[in-house]
């Protein structure tokens, strides 16, 4: 019984300086650019600073036990920029440690993950008058037009679906999320046109579940997906497509076919969750593939999309893992040369099965794991950028640039179609803000290519 989100008070229309700040997920960074839109439309300000805000929106991360951690940091931080805002606290860790988030300093209000998609509405002074948060579903508008002053922004996260359906014995999102449940395609059209419109460059496809995009519209079971990147491509002027993570078994024979009808609009890259190289720890894990068929994907991905790069995530020392099973992982993860391994130590997250799974690893022992997949990740990860050197490739430019100490020119940012982070040094007359312009990557530094406008 009783409201679900705890409101003091609410907020003024006049007084919305809002700041929004998030860690996590690809989808927590797409949810943030939705509610500064919807702010925006409603007239409010969205500002970079927390010092100027009146409201601060912090979206959690729950997925390890470090990531909630970093949340009640996070929300503790933006408190001591200013004592005097009001904080917001949603996401995954707010949804599932709503009392702990309450207790922490600034904390004006929680909002639970199946509220996230109000928080607009929730911010104005009339919603205190509603009973409960859901009602704002039957009155708020489904658009949200793109503010003037968003147009310099680069890359837009779409969530276009949310929650997950997989059993993934170490997995807490399923229980912050819910079951999963798709945004209809043409309400994603007509938001990407809208980006276009704006002067964004690219959009990035987010989801807790992106590959079972679809599979909960009537009589819909495989396709959707594909067919919506089709939909997006044809009917929307957005220069550049990205994909976000897509779970191994959810890859159809024919969906690489997508990047040989867009060549040119469809970024070359994906991001493969394998989490585990044994076949045997895959199991327990309750994953969906071996790696033989993780093998075959990779070999088929590579066939299909010229120059694609592929990046991954890694869980080292999870309950029972033998020396063999990490070696193997090891081993696996050489063969497979990743751009980028995302790896992280395996969490004991309260409600997953894998919590109460026996042999679970001392702490000392993972941290040594981490320390040689780390170091062999970075190494497989320099020779697969390598392998671009001397290419051209077309490179979006984020920021304003850095102003050299000679006062020549600035040293300008941004990624390649295919992910790599890339640098180069333009006149100082020249503003490459927002801009996609080919570069000739002549150089590595760390894991960044160096290259030359051409």
């Amino acid at each position: 019984g009783g409201p679900r989100l705890a409101c003091r008070h609410a907020v003024r229309k006049e007084d919305m300086n809002g700041h929004l700040t998030q860690l996590g997920c690809r989808l927590n960074y797409g949810e943030n650019h939705q509610l500064a839109r919807q702010l925006r439309q409603a007239g409010h300000a969205v500002v970079d600073r927390p010092a100027d805000a009146q409201v601060i929106v912090v979206n959690t991360c729950a997925v390890t036990a470090e990531a909630g951690r970093k949340s009640r940091q996070l929300v503790r931080a933006q408190a001591q920029a200013n004592p005097r805002a009001r904080i917001v606290a949603t996401g995954c860790y707010a949804t599932l440690e709503p009392a702990a988030v309450r207790a922490l300093p600034g904390v004006w209000q929680v909002t639970a993950n199946r509220d996230k998609g109000l928080l607009a509405a929730l911010l104005e002074e009339w919603s205190a008058e509603l009973p409960d948060p859901q009602t704002l579903e039957w009155i708020q508008a489904d658009a949200s037009p793109i503010a003037a002053d968003a147009a310099a922004r680069t890359r837009a996260f779409i969530k276009v679906q949310d929650g997950c359906n997989n059993k993934c014995a170490f997995c807490v999102v399923t229980l912050a999320r819910g079951a999963s449940r798709s945004v209809e395609p043409a309400r994603i059209v007509a938001e990407i046109q809208e980006l276009a419109a704006a002067g964004f460059q690219e959009a990035v496809l987010t989801g807790v579940h992106l590959g079972s995009y679809g599979r909960d519209f009537p009589g819909t079971r495989t396709g959707a997906l594909a067919a919506l990147v089709h939909r997006i491509l044809r009917e929307t002027d957005i220069a550049r497509l990205r994909l976000s993570s897509l779970e191994p078994w959810d890859v159809a024979d024919d969906f690489f076919d997508l990047w040989a009808a867009w060549p040119r609009r469809l970024c070359p890259h994906l991001h493969l969750p394998l989490q585990a190289g044994a076949d045997s720890l895959l199991q327990r894990m309750g994953r969906r593939c071996t790696v033989a068929s993780f093998a075959r994907l990779v070999q088929q991905a590579r066939q299909g999309i010229p120059d694609v790069t592929l990046t991954t995530d890694f869980i080292v020392g999870f309950p029972g893992e033998t020396e063999a099973e990490f070696e193997a992982g090891l081993q696996f993860l050489q063969e497979m040369r990743f751009a980028h391994v995302h790896a992280f130590p395996f969490s004991a997250r309260a409600g997953t099965r894998a919590a109460g799974f026996p042999d679970q690893i001392a702490k000392a022992r993972k941290k040594e794991r981490m320390r040689q997949v780390q170091a062999l990740a970075e190494d497989a990860g320099r020779q697969e950028r390598a392998r671009f050197l001397h290419t051209v490739r077309p490179v979006l430019w984020e920021g304003s640039g850095r102003v050299l100490d000679d006062g020549s020119g600035r040293l300008w940012s941004g990624y390649t179609d295919n992910y790599l982070k890339a640098e180069a040094v333009a006149p100082a007359a020249v503003v490459l803000t927002n801009r996609i312009t080919p570069v000739r990557l002549e150089a590595l530094q760390g894991q960044v290519m160096v290259g030359a406008l051409t």
